[in-house]
Parts: structure tokens; C-alpha cells; sequence
């Protein structure tokens, strides 16, 4: 009998998959759902998690019944708008103190007020 001995000490390592540098998550995930190519589980967990990054669902609708001439005229006014006073961050007037409202009231309790 020829007994050919194996050596079972061998270990066989697969080869790292190099993609390339322009490749996105999209592409990629449709290549490994195609049986193109075979992603390890940290690269497509990584696919997976940067594909709200790379492709967002964007959208923005608008339905208005206006003709040509009205949109001008709502566009101009927004300009207009746009050029006045800042709302956010301008200097706040000081009230007096005769003006405010008392302090709040202090319940014993949030569930029985009278």
C-alpha cells in the first residue's frame, strides 16, 4: 500500500481582498450581493454603516399653484425679506422688573394642584 503522509500543521490563509480607491459602499455591497466578489465581515459591516454617509435619501417636493409671474413676485419678496434685520443673535431689550411675571409657583407635589 502506497500511504502518502499530509502534513496537517499547514494552514492555509486566504488572501486579503484589496479594493480599490474609488470604489463606493453602493458599488461594493452590489458586487458582494452579486457573488462578484467576497467581502469579509468587517468590510461589509463598514459598507453597511457608511452608506447613509455616501448615498442619503435627499429629497425635497414642492407643489404650489402659482404661475410664473406670482413666483417671481413670492421670490422677490423673500429677498426682500432676507435683507432686513437678523432675528437670531440681535441685542436683546432688558425689561423692567414691574413688567415680568412673579416667580413660579413651587407645588408639593406634581400630582394634586390646588
Amino acid at each position: 500500500m502506497n500511504e502518502e503522509l499530509t502534513d496537517l500543521n499547514v494552514r492555509y490563509e486566504a488572501e486579503a481582498l484589496t479594493l480599490p480607491e474609488n470604489i463606493g459602499a453602493l458599488e461594493l455591497l452590489q458586487l458582494a450581493y452579486r457573488g462578484k466578489i467576497e467581502l469579509s465581515p468587517q468590510q461589509a459591516r463598514c459598507a453597511i454603516e457608511s452608506l447613509p454617509y455616501e448615498n442619503p435619501k435627499l429629497s425635497a417636493t414642492a407643489i404650489a399653484t402659482m404661475d410664473g409671474a406670482t413666483f417671481a413676485q413670492a421670490l422677490d419678496r423673500a429677498i426682500e425679506r432676507s435683507k432686513g434685520p437678523v432675528l437670531l443673535n440681535s441685542p436683546i431689550e432688558q425689561l423692567p422688573a414691574s413688567e415680568l411675571k412673579g416667580p413660579m409657583p413651587r407645588y408639593r407635589n406634581n400630582f394634586r394642584r390646588f
